[in-house]
């Protein structure tokens, strides 16, 4: 069908505008000449005798003092009025745009502005100055209507200009532009730079949730969108590029490749069958990137331009010089490092469908490739803060079984990434307000002699925690709040923080049920599947990876206590990580005899409150109606289905959670996951991202708990690379992380700059700047970004006494820091290694290198950064080679009858290697070797306290207890009341 092509349409003018610019013309010429010259005849110069007169300030003021003081100020009113209608007509003629603002003249600059653009209109109908205040009514004359569903392109004051092109039904969307500098787009500033309010950016995310993008990824976390994706944006936004309304999606796409409205001041406008139309900005929009007004587009001058339409230029990547900290928000995503490869990982719906605990052996599907790995880990924040918890516990164990001269094994490949991702993604402080909002929640209401409400959902975001119970009740406990009438208690994060976590140790969990089901964009949404109150049915895609997340969770979480985990047809290997909480069956038939047993014998409890009510009158230790709950991917027969719900019916008097999937007859809630990885609860009213737990990523973690069971440990690198005696630059690790020798850098660079540093540091062969983004940008970083950052590290880290740059790039193109570098790690191996060479001094060598150390590896690191150390061998060698120091210190110092030595050398390894029991019984040795027995039983309760509180609990190793036993015999019944 032929297009209707733009025309120029002839100025003209109406009698009207004629008559009213000759009357602005007369009104501007007596305000601007009959004003002065009245003044001048009537009352004189500005500045009379009177004003003049020295003694004004100390003589009585008369009439003609005030009358002289009225004519300056009218003479200053004219000057102002004079100032306005030269900015005004400055900004008519040479059409800036947004005319500058006179101080303090708000209506006499509107009153300038309103007669100037009526003058212009004498000359020039396009050059009229843009109005301060738009008058309150409407303009005479409008454009044509526009079709519902899109806003009105913003026309200037003359009625004369006409649309280009014809107008027809369409959409809006916005391209994510590159990073400029150290600034990184997120939803919140698109959502403040083109809706006018950042809180509106729920309503970008839910628009483009899952949606395809130019790089085949998806939309999945908020603060996860990277330049040159292409977002639907809301009718009203502004900024942006207009398409139609009826226009696939892989047509919006292709119509815009890495093409970002706003780079080049233009915004361009494509309309049904036509060519995209570049409208010129105005300068403002071009001086401001960050903030501006719509752009009005400008009528095509000359007539050739706007007859060859041309399509809108190529967006230029800003060259940018800053980094990218991690912020949420960050849209530091790109195509390039590790960390960006294969960027073009699908939803969830294109992992594997079978069971992610069966066929270990199958090859894992492409949806799982690339950023997958943190797609899913790492946006499963709570279930990944409970799975790093498990993990420490594990690697304690570890240690208690190292060998000296060995390290722990560590994880690699898969394993290794899915403990980075874990560690990106761990949201530990809100864990711990979950876990501990809820048992203060429990213990207030236990204190008021209160019956607990039902919690059928929380959601736990940064700024609060929210729970909606039932029935509602006004009156919640402080700090906890009522909120829309007593349907949701609400805890602020700020009052979460200031909980005492040691006060509230022995109180119960009260909610144990409680589960993430997925993320909505602002936080995470957890349901309690004891609410039920009966089967709970799954259905649609990915219902084991579903599965399979929620037994992770449920096994790992902090806010539970004892409880039990039945997983039917799947998850055999997740007993790895949870054996005391997991167990598998092959079929329903296999477990519906003994719940129908418990259930039975728990038949005479009481009623569902009355566990509520038990449980927070119980203790941590010890929970009342211990939990269990039943997962199962093998759909139910007829009969099985009908013993399901008479148990769950049974259920609701006692602890427990029914998840079944497939169509179950009866089912009280229904979760519907669809091929984008959504997840609706029709019950509640849900709809949100899944939490899910996929095939690949499911064996990662097997993998990575797996590895933290081999006890026989690996050996330790002992080579040392040559150590300079007199750095330019000196990077300590061995404690709080420090760069000796370079001036200060900006606080808001600093951090990945010594990041960054670190890491070279401590890989001496030299690092590709394409694996350098990939590690500190795990989520992906454009080039520009990346070799901006690391031309500011170079002119940071400056050049060594002899002129050679501590920072430098090889013949291979491989990153490398200059001999004038050196850390205190380096140190202190080469004085570890010439400690084997030389017997006389290795007493001293090794003191020499344990006073080095100063505290925990690199600690005082931000949260967030740093994760590449999870697949790093760094963390297991400091580790290892500080204990295996302190230790041979310790029987030298020993051998030669200075236990007081010994005891310092052990108490210098533990800053470091705090966990490593080997080093607590050189510490138990040495101090009974000083004959003190109170200093012995100091450091044996220290001791014992350390393990009863360590965050991944475990107590102390056996064979530590067995030497104090033998030591000290008395200590237990000493350490019993504490105990």
């Amino acid at each position: 069908m032929p297009t209707r092509q733009p025309m120029r349409i002839r100025p003209r003018r109406t009698t009207g505008d004629l008559l009213a610019g000759l009357g602005a013309l007369a009104v501007l010429v007596a305000l601007l000449g009959g004003v002065p010259y009245a003044l001048l005849r009537l009352a004189g110069p500005p500045l009379t005798p009177e004003l003049l007169d020295l003694d004004l300030l100390t003589s009585r003021v008369g009439t003609g003092t005030i009358v002289a003081i009225l004519v300056l100020l009218v003479w200053l009113a004219w000057l102002q009025l004079v100032a306005c209608v030269l900015v005004e007509l400055y900004a008519g003629i040479r059409r800036v745009g947004m005319p500058a603002r006179v101080p303090l003249a708000g209506g006499t600059q509107a009153l300038a502005n309103r007669l100037v653009s009526a003058v212009l209109l004498l000359f020039t109908v396009s050059a009229v100055a843009v109005p301060l205040l738009r008058p309150a009514g409407p303009p005479a004359d409008r454009p044509a209507a526009v079709a519902a569903g899109t806003s009105p392109l913003a026309a200037p004051a003359a009625a004369e200009r006409a649309p280009l092109v014809p107008v027809g039904k369409a959409k809006k969307v916005y391209v994510v532009q590159p990073p400029h500098g150290r600034h990184h787009e997120s939803l919140w500033e698109i959502a403040e730079k083109c809706l006018g309010d950042g809180r509106r950016y729920p309503e970008i995310y839910r628009l483009n949730q899952h949606k395809e993008q130019p790089d085949g990824s998806r939309l999945r976390i908020a603060d996860l969108i990277r330049p040159g994706w292409v977002l639907d944006m809301p009718d009203d936004a502004r900024n942006v590029h207009i398409v139609p309304a009826a226009q696939p999606r892989p047509a919006t796409l292709d119509d815009h490749p890495d093409r970002p409205a706003e780079l080049d001041g233009r915004t361009r406008y494509v309309v049904p069958g036509g060519a995209g139309l570049p409208a010129e900005a105005p300068a403002e929009s071009r001086e401001r990137p960050a903030v501006r007004p719509e752009p009005v587009p400008e009528r095509a001058d000359p007539p050739a331009e706007a007859d060859r339409a041309p399509a809108a230029p190529e967006a230029e990547g800003s060259p940018g010089s800053g980094d990218s900290t991690g912020s949420p928000g960050s849209g530091g995503a790109g195509s390039e490092g590790p960390g960006a490869e294969g960027s073009g990982a699908e939803g969830p719906g294109s992992a594997d469908e079978g069971d992610p605990g069966r066929g270990s052996g199958d090859s894992v599907g492409s949806g799982d490739a690339g950023l997958g790995m943190l797609d899913y880990l790492a946006g499963a924040s709570l279930a990944a803060a409970g799975l790093l918890a498990a993990l420490g516990r594990r690697r304690r164990e570890q240690l208690w079984h190292r060998a000296f001269g060995r390290r722990i094994v560590r994880p690699r490949e898969d394993a290794a990434q899915a403990e980075l991702a874990l560690r990106l993604g761990a949201d530990a402080p809100g864990s711990r307000m979950l876990d501990i909002g809820l048992r203060l929640l429990g213990r207030s209401l236990a204190a008021a002699g209160r019956v607990p409400p039902t919690v059928y959902a929380a959601h736990l975001s940064p700024r609060h925690l929210d729970l909606w119970i039932h029935p509602p009740d006004p009156d919640a406990p402080a700090p906890w709040a009522a909120h829309d009438g007593g349907q949701v208690w609400r805890l602020p994060a700020h009052e979460g923080r200031m909980l005492d976590e040691a006060a509230l140790a022995d109180a119960p969990a009260p909610y144990p049920g409680l589960v993430s089901l997925g993320g909505d964009g602002e936080g995470r949404v957890l349901v309690d599947l004891e609410a039920a109150h009966g089967l709970i049915a799954v259905r649609g895609a990915q219902t084991t990876a579903a599965l399979a997340a929620l037994a992770v969770e449920l096994a790992t979480n902090r806010w539970s206590d004892r409880m039990r985990v039945t997983l039917v047809g799947f998850g055999e290997e997740l007993t790895v990580i949870a054996p005391e909480r997991i167990r598998c069956a092959s079929g329903l038939e296999e477990v519906l005899p003994e719940l129908e047993a418990e259930a039975r014998a728990a038949a005479d409890r009481g009623h569902g409150a009355e566990v509520l009510t038990g449980r927070i009158h119980g203790r941590a230790g010890d929970p009342v109606w211990s939990p269990h709950y039943l997962l199962s991917a093998i759909p139910p027969t007829a009969e099985e289905a009908r013993r399901l719900a008479v148990l769950a019916r049974t259920g609701a008097r006692t602890a427990a959670g029914y998840v079944i999937a497939g169509d179950v007859p009866h089912a009280t809630w229904n979760w519907e996951i669809d091929g984008d990885g959504r997840v609706r609860v029709d019950a509640l009213g849900f709809e949100v991202a899944a939490q899910l737990l996929p095939r690949r990523q499911y064996r990662a973690l097997v993998e990575l708990f797996l590895t933290a069971r081999r006890m026989e440990g690996e050996p330790v690198d002992d080579e040392a690379g040559p150590v300079t005696p007199d750095p330019s630059v000196e990077v300590r690790i061995l404690g709080p992380i420090e760069i000796a020798g370079p001036p200060p850098m900006e606080e808001g660079r600093a951090g990945l700059a010594v990041e960054m540093v670190v890491y070279l540091a401590t890989h001496p062969g030299g690092v590709h700047p394409v694996v350098l983004g990939g590690v500190l940008w795990p989520r992906g970083v454009q080039a520009v970004v990346r070799d901006a950052t690391i031309a500011r590290v170079v002119a940071w880290l400056g050049a060594d006494s002899e002129g050679r740059p501590n920072l430098y790039a090889d013949e291979s193109g491989r990153l490398r820091l200059g001999p004038g570098v050196r850390t205190d790690w380096m140190l202190f191996r080469e004085l570890v290694r010439r400690s084997h060479a030389d017997a006389a001094a290795r007493a001293v060598l090794l003191e020499q290198a344990l006073g080095l150390v100063r505290g925990p590896l690199l600690n005082g690191r931000p949260r967030g950064r740093y994760a590449w150390l999870a697949a790093d061998d760094l963390e297991y060698d400091v580790a290892a080679g500080v204990a295996d120091a302190a230790h041979r210190a310790c029987e030298v110092w020993l051998a030669a009858g200075e236990p007081g030595r010994a005891v310092a050398a052990v108490r210098a390894g533990l800053l470091l290697a705090a966990d490593d029991e080997g080093l607590w019984r050189d510490l138990l040795r040495a101090t009974h070797r000083t004959g003190d027995p109170a200093r012995l039983r100091a450091v044996a309760e220290a001791l014992h306290r350390r393990a009863e509180s360590h965050p991944y609990g475990g107590g102390m190793a056996p064979e530590t207890e067995a030497l104090i036993d033998e030591l000290l015999p008395a200590w237990r019944m000493s350490s019993a009341p504490s105990a």
